[in-house]
């Protein structure tokens, strides 16, 4: 399983002491690309649980009824 995801942003993000302080002293950080209140995990991630090993997905943040499309089937040919 694969995503695709898509970043405005072009620097790093810097998680000062402050913003630790705010969040108990740890984070836990977005590795999926989902969530809303990126680069924190929100718990997003729960939407990818029965995503297909072999397949690209793409999820799209103002499609209410299908939020998650496919982009590619990954075939592997057998010698």
């Amino acid at each position: 399983m694969s995503r695709e995801i898509t970043h405005d942003a072009n620097g790093p993000k810097l998680i000062g002491e402050d913003e630790l302080e705010e969040q108990g002293g740890s984070v836990h950080l977005c590795m999926c690309g989902l969530s809303n209140d990126y680069p924190y995990c929100d718990g997003s991630h729960t939407a990818t649980t029965d995503e297909d090993a072999d397949t690209r997905y793409k999820y799209e943040n103002d499609d209410d009824e299908n939020p998650r499309h496919v982009v590619a089937e990954m075939v592997f040919e057998e010698d």
